[in-house]
């Protein structure tokens, strides 16, 4: 007979010598979240993610999702670089694009996937065949919520998972499984009354602590959204090109976060610092071949350009700014002409005033 305590014991272990930097165990209980989740699907506050109504009850309800699922081990692995220029000298360097950092380094999907594979390769091999299923922000999965039950930290005002000693800069993974582990203490919050993420927050997204208005929020209109930017977000989105991490920059519990050795996670293509009329001149060609292997391809081409294009319009004024901008506004896409023609109007009302 399978000792589900020593089992436990063994996995945290095990994933620690994979690399994670904690492993917890939860159970399936998620009603109070379920709750959170309806109301904010019917505030509208998702946006054009209309997938995640689709999916109903899975996303709160485990087993729904993977039939005979009775506990989740959450996984947490650190992406934080190092010894990279700092973020906020990036965002206020105008002529240059801010990513924000999760994105700069290998696909974070097929780091977790293949490491929580290695490790279910692990428990089968002690504990026998099992029913599992491996997920990386690859399906419906409250993995916030879970990973709160699984004592690997508390869901900030920012909707984000924090950890005392590590702050928010890391991913999360998730086995759902039949085996019935022993479950966790949940992590109580530590929040306090800072609001610190509420108020930096450039498109004021967070509307009310724990509750984020994803049509505003920056890494959803430069990531999620396929169409047009509205036009009143576009000049508060800065230069910010794919993601943004203004809140958790804000966050004071970050000052423990703690950079990773994981060589995957390293920048590519020089893009933790570009200058945005480089970026601009990329081809598509260009463009898959820079990023090829990273979560940037999410955007696509068009919607990488569009970004860009709205970077430049709030970018300082300079020659090579609008000789950049005029050598699309015939752009293939009308996405994109639509936005550089917006951003090299921006520049014009700059020469008027």
């Amino acid at each position: 007979m399978t000792d589900y305590a020593t089992l436990a014991s063994d996995i945290r272990r095990w994933g620690e010598q994979l690399g994670f930097q904690k492993i917890g165990i939860a159970g399936i209980d998620l009603a109070e979240d379920e709750v959170h989740l309806f109301n904010w699907l019917e505030s509208g506050h998702h946006g054009e993610m209309d997938y995640m109504a689709r999916h109903g009850t899975r996303r709160s309800r485990p087993a729904d999702l993977h039939p005979g699922t009775v506990r989740v081990i959450s996984a947490r692995l650190d992406y934080a670089p190092p010894g990279i220029r700092d973020a906020w000298d990036v965002i206020g360097a105008g002529e240059f694009g801010y990513i924000s950092r999760y994105a700069l380094g290998r696909d974070y999907h097929k780091v977790l996937r293949g490491r929580l594979q290695k490790l279910v390769d692990r428990i089968a091999a002690v504990a026998g065949p099992f029913g599992h299923r491996v997920f990386t922000d690859s399906a419906p999965v409250l993995e916030k919520a879970l990973a709160r039950n699984a004592g690997l930290g508390w869901i900030g005002k920012h909707t984000l998972l924090l950890d005392r000693d590590a702050g928010s800069w890391f991913f999360l993974g998730e086995i759902y499984t039949d085996l019935p582990l022993p479950a966790d203490a949940p992590s109580s919050a530590h929040c306090g009354t800072c609001t610190r993420c509420i108020d930096i927050c450039p498109t004021r997204a967070i509307v009310a602590p724990y509750r984020l208005d994803a049509r505003r929020c920056i890494s959803y209109l430069t990531i999620e959204l396929r169409g047009a930017i509205p036009e009143e977000l576009r000049p508060l989105i800065g230069n910010r090109i794919f993601g943004c991490d203004d809140c958790q920059l804000a966050c004071p519990w970050n000052k423990f976060a703690k950079a990773t050795s994981e060589a995957d996670f390293t920048p590519r293509s020089g893009l933790e610092s570009p200058r945005l009329v480089e970026l601009f001149g990329w081809s598509e060609t260009d463009f898959l071949a820079r990023t090829e292997g990273m979560a940037i391809r999410r955007t696509g081409y068009e919607g990488w350009s569009r970004n860009i294009a709205v970077a430049l319009g709030n970018a300082p004024s300079a020659d090579d700014v609008t000789r950049a901008l005029q050598s699309r506004v015939d752009d293939p896409s009308a996405l994109v002409r639509e936005h550089v023609a917006w951003a090299l109007a921006q520049h014009e009302k700059k020469k008027r005033n």
